[in-house]
């Protein structure tokens, strides 16, 4: 079996989680990849993190490769799904996320994202 180049690893995308850091702990949010034991970083703001957690994961895996450790590939039931969502939200409810995600200085969608993340990792056991 040939041996994949690095560029291949640092193509793949990689699902992650992200979380908010309660302020008696410093606040911000923390990232982590579950296919990539060990790999984390942190920000003060979601956008902040998200940025973090990339250079984070390209960091694990050029590490790994050139320790000639193995790069696992995303877990693959993740494949099966497409990862957009479309939902219809009342007016009213639409204007309060946008208004939050300027304040956090993001996209709607990256908001969305967020809070989703933090609300999945508290029913994950």
């Amino acid at each position: 079996m040939e041996k994949k180049k690095l560029e291949y690893y640092l193509s793949l995308k990689y699902p992650f989680k992200v979380e908010s850091i309660s302020e008696k702990d410093g606040g911000g949010c923390v990232i982590t990849y579950p296919d990539l034991t060990g790999c984390m970083s942190d920000g003060e703001t979601i956008e902040e993190t998200l940025l973090n957690g990339e250079d984070a994961r390209k960091a694990w895996i050029q590490t790994a490769f050139e320790k000639s450790i193995i790069v696992p590939e995303p877990n693959t039931v993740i494949d099966k799904f497409s990862g957009r969502i479309t939902l219809r939200t009342p007016k009213s409810l639409h204007k309060d996320l946008v208004e939050q995600a300027e304040k956090e200085g993001i996209s709607l969608n990256q908001y969305i994202v967020y809070l989703l993340s933090k609300e999945a990792t508290m029913h994950i056991g």
